[in-house]
């Protein structure tokens, strides 16, 4: 599907049903297809996010991913608060990018065209550049220093996995890229290359774990991660805010997608997202088939033994790993900005 066909079914969507609610103040496409031409392929491992607006002060939990009109569209609401000026989205890394273009969808009170357009002018300046740097810094170093050592071992993985992750986000927020979330190790490679620094990228790697791990290392743990997530999409019942990323429907996105990786040679980058959908099946089998959990669990082990992690201990090392090399990741960081403003 082309994705202005995708875009045109989201816009439906907020039409018939979003705008439809009293609270409802607003919509924007965010992620990648945000920017994408009307006449580009739509891969069929992506979906189209759309952020809602409301004039709720807590908005409500995220509606997640679901089909409408053959596109997998996953929806999710944030508050006025959230956007409450333009220099409020200025130094949000995860907001700014969708403001950087006219992403809106449907804008009844007009609040949203106006930050849009303020977001817009200033989005390139380096004053916001290296707030939006500083914003990721701070999000990793306080999570990687915040990792409860006492919670579910699985819980333990995911907080270190996004902390460490977020790395690549440094980059690409220097570079004025979308921080994009499955295939962040891909493009943060693709900006350290376009900038002269395609040498530090293995550093990123070695953080994670995974420089020297092959392709068919890679191909059997996410054979594993197959029946693993099977198995969590049949058992699921307590909801979590990812849930919808755990479903038949998202199969196509954690697997597929995955799989699309390590056969473009990109096994490497997969790990991240494959690492991520392992620790999230387990929290579902852990609430809704523990017997089926602890079955499971070998895979699991053997995927974070070929990170170098079996205990709360190595989580809490290669944490400390990842807030020792800030400062060489800010230099490249800071060289990459100052190309750009």
């Amino acid at each position: 599907m082309k994705a202005g066909a995708a875009k045109a079914a989201a816009i439906e969507w907020v039409v018939r049903y979003a705008s439809k609610k009293d609270d409802f103040q607003g919509a924007y496409f965010s992620g990648s297809v945000a920017g994408m031409p009307d006449e580009e392929e739509l891969a069929t491992s992506s979906d189209v996010d759309i952020m809602v607006v409301t004039a709720l002060d807590e908005p409500p939990p995220k509606l997640g991913k679901f089909f409408y009109n053959g596109v997998l569209l996953e929806v999710t609401y944030l508050s006025w608060k959230q956007l409450s000026s333009a220099e409020q989205i200025l130094t949000s890394y995860h907001l700014a990018n969708s403001f950087r273009v006219n992403t809106i969808i449907f804008d009844p009170t007009g609040r949203l065209q106006q930050l849009q357009s303020q977001v817009s002018q200033h989005f390139a300046e380096g004053i916001w550049v290296r707030r939006r740097c500083e914003n990721v810094m701070k999000k990793i170093e306080n999570g990687l220093r915040n990792i409860d050592t006492s919670a579910p071992f699985y819980d333990q993985v995911m907080a270190w996995l996004f902390s460490t992750g977020v790395t690549t986000h440094v980059i690409l927020v220097a570079a004025l890229r979308n921080p994009t979330v499955r295939r962040r190790y891909v493009a943060a490679r693709e900006v350290l290359m376009e900038y002269g620094h395609l040498d530090f990228y293995p550093n990123l790697l070695e953080l994670l774990g995974c420089a020297r791990m092959t392709p068919k290392q890679v191909e059997e743990h996410l054979d594993e991660l197959a029946r693993t997530f099977d198995a969590a999409a049949a058992a699921a019942k307590t909801p979590f805010f990812f849930s919808s990323d755990i479903t038949p429907i998202a199969r196509p996105i954690a697997i597929d997608g995955s799989r699309e990786l390590v056969q473009a040679g990109y096994h490497r980058e997969a790990v991240f997202w494959i690492v991520a959908t392992f620790a999230r099946c387990h929290k579902i089998l852990a609430a809704d088939a523990p017997e089926l959990q602890q079955a499971f669990a070998p895979a699991f082990e053997a995927m974070l033994a070929d990170l170098g992690i079996s205990s709360s201990r190595d989580i809490i090392r290669r944490s400390q790993d990842v807030i020792r090399f800030l400062p060489r990741l800010w230099e490249i960081a800071e060289d990459i900005l100052l190309k750009n403003t």
